[in-house]
């Protein structure tokens, strides 16, 4: 049974001439699980809030948007608010009041529900998602991940028959964001819920749907059953390279049958078509100098006189030239580290230097001047002006001199570049200081792996040019493919640290789905490259058989 029908959907934003969605149709059947990715800037959200009548956008639009088969518009506020739940990519942006609680019983308490009803549902919804040990907390002392599902319970405790979802796990760690993916599953086979998600973190979530929508520059250019869609861009490198690991492995080998998805699905395809005679790949050895670029001693940070150590006698040593990548889950103390480091937090014990030299020894900005610099983890804070041109003219940057090329860009507000662009925009404007330390917190937060791919190409392209680079990240698959060392945080403190190749063969969870498709049949191959170059090298078993 048809619940949602989108009919000829066109829409345009004001002052834009290029319209943002171009004639999309299509229709979810009740209990559908439908995932939807394509580009950063494609029309994912702006599509998902024309489902919402309550977030649609402003702008010129045309066609039609069908729940259970009545216009969106002439909904009642009561189903229109409660049956069409949404939840966004930033949990801060949802979150309305300052308790756990109050923030379930919120949206009951404006649908009129009786007292007595909401505080069963409440009770209901937190004995579910098992919100129960912080119900009474605050609701800024949670984590990331915390904040998420508080948000997920919010919406469902109004019992909606659509759950539309915009990215909501772009800024939870690699063990949350499984978790909350799980979450969904569950809510859609126990109780039927029909989802729309639309995701860049395609690992875990496409082989939880039902069914895969590419958009690609406001259109709809594939849907169906994921496998489906993913066999029919064996040609579009551009896409095919945000897809699982093991359907990549396998368009990558040009082989034939039913695409895998599930890292299951992958180690039985290698597994059954291919050697492993060469377990793994040479070494390759890069030489980089024992000289520190930071180092932290014994540092200890609290943000409050009683309250715990975020900073617990962190101890870490980056050398110069490296790429350095930090992982751990939300709220370990990551970017944390890094403010300390830029000095923009005070440590109460231990030291820091950069360069050989302590923190404090950098008088009058110094550290700022061709020594060190940040870029946060929101790039859209160090947007000031009116164009990327007024952006870098006020910071005295050369788009000739950068070590890839925006100037297609120079003339577009910032605000309207896509999230790729405005990293690459905002990194512009942090190496107008020349830093030879740069310091970044979640580059690759919310970006399609086409974008992700040209931040690896822009950093690597930095660090031979002899730039030190330190970056905290939840994305384990960037980590592999351009760290020269990775790091884990836990508890306020590095608790172990290696080449990629070591330290995602190590780990169990914060890993790549490469390295568990792999792991006992291959040696450290903890990408989609090194696992695809060994099948190759290895060949098929018929091939093996014969001689």
């Amino acid at each position: 049974m048809e619940i949602l029908k989108v009919e000829n959907m066109r829409f345009t934003y004001p002052d834009c001439t290029a319209p943002a969605l171009r004639d999309i149709s299509f229709s979810v059947s009740r209990g559908e699980f439908a995932v939807l990715c394509g580009a950063t800037g494609s029309g994912k959200s702006t599509l998902l809030r024309m489902l919402k009548r309550e977030l649609t956008p402003l702008g010129e639009r045309a066609g039609g948007v069908y729940f259970k088969g009545q216009p969106l518009d002439e909904l009642s506020e009561r189903i229109s608010a409660s049956a069409i739940g949404f939840v966004m990519q930033k949990p801060e942006q949802q979150i309305v009041t300052d308790k756990v609680w109050h923030e379930l019983a919120f949206g009951l308490e404006n649908l009129g529900v009786s007292k007595s009803d909401i505080a069963r549902r409440v009770a209901e919804m937190a004995s579910y998602f098992g919100i129960g040990p912080w119900y009474d907390r605050d609701v800024a002392e949670l984590s990331g991940g915390q904040k998420q599902l508080l948000n997920l319970a919010a919406v469902l405790v109004m019992q909606p028959e659509l759950l539309i979802l915009d990215e909501p796990t772009a800024q939870l760690d690699p063990i949350a964001a499984a978790d909350f993916i799980a979450t969904l599953k569950r809510l859609n086979q126990d109780f039927g819920i029909t989802i729309i998600i639309a995701e860049h973190r395609l690992e875990d979530v496409i082989p939880t749907g039902d069914r895969l929508m590419v958009m690609e520059k406001g259109s709809l250019i594939a849907d169906g059953r994921p496998e489906q869609v993913i066999a029919g861009l064996r040609d579009r490198r551009d896409i095919l390279c945000g897809m699982p690991s093991a359907a990549r492995i396998f368009t990558e080998l040009g082989a034939e049958g039913r695409c895998p998805l599930t890292v299951r699905e992958g180690r039985e395809f290698i597994e059954s078509r291919y050697s492993n005679n060469i377990r793994s790949l040479p070494a390759e050895e890069e030489s980089i100098p024992a000289e520190p670029a930071l180092e932290f001693k014994e540092i200890y940070f609290r943000y409050s006189r009683d309250s715990k150590d975020i900073l617990n006698g962190l101890e870490l040593k980056i050398n110069r030239g490296e790429l350095f990548c930090i992982l751990g889950g939300n709220g370990s103390g990551k970017t944390t580290s890094l403010k300390a480091a830029a000095g923009l937090i005070k440590p109460y014990s231990g030291t820091i230097k950069v360069f050989g030299k302590k923190l404090k020894e950098y008088k009058n900005r110094s550290l700022y001047r061709n020594c060190l610099a940040m870029l946060p983890q929101d790039v859209q804070t160090v947007f000031l002006k009116n164009s990327v041109r007024e952006e870098l003219e006020e910071c005295g940057a050369d788009p000739e001199k950068l070590p890839y090329d925006i100037t297609h860009l120079l003339d577009m507000h910032p605000y309207d570049l896509s999230g790729g662009e405005q990293q690459l925009a905002a990194l512009a404007k942090v190496l107008a200081a020349d830093p030879k330390l740069l310091l970044l917190d979640e580059p690759t937060k919310g970006l399609d792996a086409s974008s992700k791919m040209r931040i690896i190409s822009v950093l690597e392209e930095l660090k031979r040019n002899g730039m030190t680079v330190v970056v905290v990240t939840h994305d384990v698959e960037f980590a592999a493919m351009c760290a020269d060392r990775c790091a884990m945080f836990f508890d306020g403190k590095i608790v172990s640290a290696g080449t990629p190749d070591s330290f995602f063969s190590e780990n169990s969870f914060y890993t790549t789905a490469a390295s568990r498709m792999t792991r006992g049949y291959y040696d450290n191959a903890v990408t989609v490259e090194a696992a695809t170059e060994l099948c190759r090298r290895n060949g098929g078993r018929d091939e093996r058989d014969k001689e």
